[in-house]
């Protein structure tokens, strides 16, 4: 919805990714290549209080209900390569947890709408954070519906007793610009989901940055090296100190 996305920059935001979605329950489904955002924006609008135009990147979202579903992920479709974002929504425990273990995706959704037919586990959700993978939740059903704001709080609070508040994204799935808040108003939803006010604004900011980050890596690496500097012993500093030192560290 074009409508939708310029109501976007108006109210703060400076990135919007535009969602693909796929469900594989319907039959012959396949992953289509995304429409280039300049074809559905000739000209982009201005961030709010900024001289920088904004950002528009694609996303996919796959809606898998049974394992055979997750083969396509793992058969690296040609057209997966050009979405900036892959999120996955599982529909069951044994697909949350292939999810969060095995999948190269970079955001795993959580069901807000509906209560959740299983219980998160604190292994593959640690394995999830381990490997830079985020959690999103939907913030537009909590405004839309009495019910689902319940359901929506609930499965929240059980994600952040796993989790502790880390790799969190709050997105609103926005159709029409009514459902859309500020950064700031979503912050201050994510104080009802049990993040704590550090963790809201981390959110709807920097967690943000740190997905798209992971899909550029995703689509870019095939791996990654860091060094970390070994502490040393007490015996190793003692043999490498000049003997004057030692000396006087004796003395």
């Amino acid at each position: 919805n074009i409508l939708t996305t310029y109501s976007l920059f108006s109210v703060g935001y400076s990135a919007v990714a535009l969602n693909h979605v796929m469900d594989f329950k319907e039959k012959k489904q396949e992953i289509v290549k995304p429409v280039s955002p300049s074809e559905l924006f000739p000209s982009l609008p201005i961030v709010q209080g900024t001289s920088k135009r904004i950002k528009v990147l694609t996303r996919l979202t796959l809606i898998v209900s049974d394992p055979s579903h997750c083969n396509l992920l793992r058969s690296t479709s040609a057209n997966i390569r050009f979405y900036d974002i892959i999120a996955v929504f599982p529909k069951t425990e044994k697909l949350f947890h292939i999810a969060c273990t095995t999948l190269d995706v970079d955001l795993v959704c959580i069901n807000v709408t509906e209560k959740l037919p299983f219980y998160f586990r604190r292994p593959p959700v640690n394995m999830a954070i381990d490997r830079g993978i985020y959690f999103e939740l939907l913030y537009t059903p909590a405004i839309k519906d009495s019910t689902m704001r319940r359901y929506t709080i609930s499965n929240a609070i059980s994600l952040m007793q796993i989790c502790k508040g880390k790799n969190i994204v709050i997105s609103s799935a926005a159709e029409r610009p009514l459902e859309l808040r500020g950064p700031y108003d979503v912050a201050n939803l994510g104080l009802l989901f049990g993040l704590s006010e550090g963790e809201a604004k981390a959110a709807v900011s920097t967690n943000c940055r740190a997905t798209v980050l992971h899909g550029e890596t995703r689509k870019s690496a095939c791996g990654v090296v860091y060094t970390v500097k070994k502490p040393r012993k007490v015996e190793e500093e003692e043999t490498t100190l000049p003997a004057c030192k030692k000396a006087k560290t004796q003395a």
